[in-house]
Formats: C-alpha cells, structure tokens, sequence
C-alpha cells in the first residue's frame, strides 16, 4: 500500500478516537463513567486528537526526507510494517465503534455482584475512614442535617446507612430511626428464605467505571415484596436496624412504603 494511502487511513483512525471521546463528552454520557474532575481531560484529549488527526489528514501527501541518503538511489518504505494497514485500521475503530453502539452505560447484575452488591457491611479500614469525614455526632445534629418529610422520616443517603454498619457510634444513633431513602431496587439472592427480601444500592464513583463499587442494603418487607421494576429506581422508608446475620452486621431497613422514584441526575455517588 502506498504510503499515501496509509497516512489517510491513520489520520481517519486518530479523528474517529477524537470523535467518540467528544460525542461522549457533548452527549453527557460521559458521566457514567468519569467523575467531574476527570472529564475535561476527555475534553481536551479528544480536541487534542482532532487537530493531530487533521493536520495528518492535510500534509498526509506531502513526501519529506527521511534523513539520510540512499545509496545507489535506492528508494525504501520507512512507514512500512507487518500488519496490513486496513487490518490496523479496524483494531483501532471497531473495538471503540461497538462498545459505543453496545453499551447500555449501566452494569450488568453479575458485574454488580462482583463489586460488592451482595457482599457485607465496609471493612474496618473504610468505616475508620469514613468516620474522620464526620463531626462528633448527636442525635439533635443528625436530626438538623436531615430533612424530614411530611410522614416523619428523615430522608438518609446509602452511602450513610452503609458505613454505618461499621461504625457503632453512628450506629447507636441510627438503630431505630424512622428513615427515607433511594436507589436502585434487586433481588435479595443471599439471606432470603422467606421471600421478603430485596436489596437497595447505589453505586460509588472514586474516579472512573473502573473502580466503582456498589453500595448496598437489605430490604425486608416481612412479606411478599411489591411489584416494582426490576434495577428501578424507588424511594422507600422504613425503620433501620443492624441485626447480625452470619457473623456480619448488616444495615436493614424494615420497610413501611416503596415507591417508584425518578433517577438522579447524578446516579452515583462521586467522590466529590
């Protein structure tokens, strides 16, 4: 293949990478998968890589010296490799193309419960951490940073609720508190006997999709669940407990009404 003609096919490769990273950035999309912080350098990559990829398009005709003389005149490719030229060009696009086609920007369940959708409460070492986030804590000061709503439940993030089960303080003054919520329902598939249980999760965002975790609770209904869409969003209230249930203290809500809710505008919990 003439280098030409290679120069065109690389110069499309590098616009075609500069456009997805801007569709992402342009459609919003991009907040599925990076926290605030990091989606500028998105921004910037992919302008970064249109005007590469144009300015290669442009001179991609232009000859220049390689450098060095040849001798006899002797003439050879130094653009030239292994692969075939197309064949590079659609390991660079297709992977990028079907991902954005395939997508649904969301996890699949399996991918949900190895991040921690039906493990336990957080780890001694994350609940510290959580805890140093946090002023000394009275039940007057909970009740001043939590709205209540007209029935009397003061509305709780996960995320709270969560790390809660790993710090006893918290704990003592939560136990029993009539509380509202929301997140994304599922199916309880660990402790279930009865088929009272669903679970209650949100996910949690340090800097990108790749290091997300899922934040979860148990849902106990003492009978036959509602309908309610399977991974929906809905907002339910309810009174926290932390029972012990094979040697792990797990964060409980006995719940009181479920109901469908609207997703966030954000719908996860970011670092920042």
């Amino acid at each position: 293949m003439k280098p030409e003609l290679r120069r065109i096919l690389f110069s499309l490769a590098v616009l075609l990478w500069a456009a997805a990273l801007l569709y992402f950035y342009g459609s919003g999309r991009i907040a599925k998968y990076l926290v605030a912080d990091f989606r500028p350098i998105a921004l910037f990559g992919g302008l970064g890589l249109a005007v590469l990829g144009t300015f290669n398009l442009l001179t991609a005709r232009q000859t220049a010296s390689c450098g060095h003389d040849h001798a006899g005149g002797e003439e050879h490719d130094h653009e030239g490799g292994d692969m075939n030229p197309l064949f590079s060009l659609i390991l660079m696009v297709a992977p990028v193309g079907l991902s954005m086609l395939w997508t649904i920007d969301e996890f699949s369940q399996a991918t949900l419960a190895r991040k921690g959708l039906y493990d336990g409460g957080p780890s001694r070492e994350e609940s510290k951490f959580f805890a140093t986030m946090l002023p000394p804590l009275t039940l007057e000061e909970i009740e001043k940073g939590h709205r209540r709503t007209s029935d009397g439940y003061l509305e709780f993030n996960l995320m709270e609720l969560f790390f809660a089960t790993g710090d006893r303080e918290l704990q003592g003054l939560i136990n029993g508190l009539a509380i509202e919520t929301e997140g994304r329902i599922v199916a309880e598939k660990v402790n279930n006997p009865n088929g009272t249980r669903m679970r209650l999760y949100r996910v949690f965002m340090t800097c990108c999709a790749a290091d997300s975790r899922a934040i979860p609770i148990i849902l106990e209904f003492g009978k036959e669940p509602p309908l309610l869409p399977e991974n929906g969003w809905v907002t339910v209230a309810g009174k926290m407990s932390f029972p012990e249930e094979n040697g792990t203290l797990q964060p409980l809500l006995q719940v009181d009404r479920a109901t469908v809710a609207e997703e966030p505008i954000e719908d996860k919990f970011l670092r920042n």
